[in-house]
């Protein structure tokens, strides 16, 4: 395989561009995009595993950041989607477990003991990170007394379209990406998928066109796998807004924030916010939508673009010589930043397969089904913010409240411990929540507890809770006594704001 084309720019595009370049330098890798297409730059919230993309292409940070307009972020911070009045974080990283007795269900028990303990309590005893989300705060030095780690435990906020533009000009070109600017005009088929796009051939086509998915959708016709089951949301208006107090506003964390039909976005990025209103057109309108967004932001001058989604994945994301990546593959909805994470994450699988000398079969279905496995995962866990919710005052939210979310939950099909069946097999079979992944931050902010005083009576035979008190008083203390030492390590931190004007946006 010498010749690889990439159709479609953008952040999906220039990321695939820059993957296959870096790693396969002798290939010809080429990039074909419309002029002037439209790209909806309202900010992008990324995860922890872009940072290990980064890093995997030798990009210097500074140097992306400082062009991209970009913070760091350490959490994602959840409110009024359990009820209204309620908040709580997910933050990056892995909880820090020393000298817990029962690792996670620790907290559980001074829940039990201390019930006042409001449920945002529990990512503070675990994630020294939130020690800096609380006193909005950064250092891209590790803290290793308390376990604080940039590497591992932070992501970006950044412009997705100066990204995009960024990786074409500093990265791909320099490194000998051939890129092309012409509409789309002429595809010819063959035997063995797609023999040219405007005449120009290559072994391998990959699709970044978006939604509109050009090469696997609208030229091969494989069909599409709609998510409607399980996220109900398809829509979306999205702004700019501007800094009213940027040391307040620039916070290091997303912040999603249920409302009546959906739920709002905050993307903070070092000269402006990012803002958007996800919502469902099946319980609302646009024009309704937008008004109810308005609302929300208390402004209304502002510059709203329309976002149509289609959520799913297409059942087949490796067809003959064409493969799918980011929207073109499929898109779950903007909760828990899924987009740029499905893209390095499938172009890491699609690298493990092209260093084969042949490409097989095998290698496509295998291909899709890791994708998918990972995908379907993923939208079960997006799914469980809105099935653990207890909101009830519109009809949008009633209906979540009720739908049947998951019917091999209850007709017992043998399937593969994914998403919803893992959510209720710790919870009810083990009693408890992996420390990977953030299913156990969402199970607590939701009040989904994996332990509770049903289950320690039944498991331990046991019912004298005084007992269970006084022998567990020392453990809830060592609890307390991590936030302290989290809170008095990062004292001399840097605000985030300070730290990015200092070391990135140098004027």
């Amino acid at each position: 395989m010498k010749k690889i084309i990439v159709v479609g720019g953008g952040s999906a595009g220039w990321m695939t561009a820059a993957t296959l370049i870096k790693h396969f330098p002798d290939k010809n890798i080429t990039l074909i995009e419309a002029p002037n297409s439209p790209i909806v730059g309202v900010g992008e919230s990324t995860l922890g595993g872009i940072k290990h993309w980064v890093e995997f292409l030798g990009i210097d940070e500074k140097d992306f950041m400082k062009e991209t307009d970009a913070s760091f972020k350490l959490s994602i911070k959840f409110t009024d989607f359990y009820k209204k009045g309620e908040a709580f974080h997910y933050p990056f990283g892995k909880p820090n477990l020393e000298n817990c007795r029962s690792g996670l269900n620790d907290w559980w028990f001074k829940k039990f003991f201390k019930p006042e303990t409001p449920y945002t309590d529990y990512a503070d005893c675990y994630f020294p990170t939130m020690a800096l989300v609380n006193k909005n705060k950064f250092d891209n030095k590790p803290i290793p007394r308390i376990g604080f780690n940039p590497k591992t435990d932070a992501a970006y906020h950044f412009d997705a379209v100066k990204f995009g533009v960024w990786l074409k000009n500093n990265f791909c070109i320099p490194k000998g990406v051939k890129h092309i600017e012409e509409e789309i005009v002429d595809i010819k088929q063959n035997d063995n998928g797609i023999e040219s796009i405007n005449n120009h051939k290559a072994d391998l086509f990959i699709d970044c066109t978006g939604f509109k998915s050009l090469l696997l959708d609208k030229t091969l016709k494989v069909p599409f796998e709609s998510y409607s089951d399980i996220l109900v949301n398809d829509s979306a208006w999205a702004t700019r807004i501007k800094y009213t107090d940027k040391e307040k506003q620039l916070v290091p964390y997303t912040n999603c924030t249920a409302i009546e039909n959906g739920w709002v976005w905050n993307i903070p990025l070092w000269s402006r916010i990012g803002t958007g209103y996800v919502y469902s057109s099946k319980f609302v309108d646009d024009d309704t939508a937008l008004q109810q967004f308005k609302k929300h932001l208390k402004q209304e001058d502002l510059d709203f673009k329309k976002i149509k989604m289609r959520i799913g994945i297409h059942q087949k994301l490796w067809e003959k010589n064409v493969v799918a990546i980011g929207l073109s593959a499929g898109f779950i909805e903007p909760l828990e930043s899924n987009g740029l994470f499905s893209v390095h994450e499938f172009l890491i699988k699609l690298l493990r397969n092209l260093q084969r000398d042949k490409v097989s079969q095998w290698d496509r279905d295998n291909f899709t089904f890791s994708c998918k496995k990972m995908f379907r995962a993923f939208a079960e866990f997006v799914a469980l913010h809105y099935a653990l919710s207890h909101r009830d005052e519109t009809p949008y939210w009633q209906y979540l409240n009720n739908k049947n979310w998951a019917e091999e939950l209850i007709s017992l099909r043998p399937q593969l411990i994914h998403g919803f069946q893992l959510a209720a097999f710790d919870r009810d079979k083990n009693y408890r929540f992996e420390t990977e992944g953030g299913l156990h931050c969402i199970a607590t902010g939701m009040h989904w507890s994996p332990t509770d005083l049903p289950s320690l009576f039944y498991v331990n035979c046991n019912a004298n809770i005084e007992h269970w008190k006084k022998d567990w008083d020392n453990d809830i203390f060592k609890l307390e006594i991590k936030k302290i030492l989290y809170n008095d390590f990062v004292e001399d931190v840097p605000t985030l704001k300070e730290y990015l004007e200092n070391n990135i946006h140098v004027n």
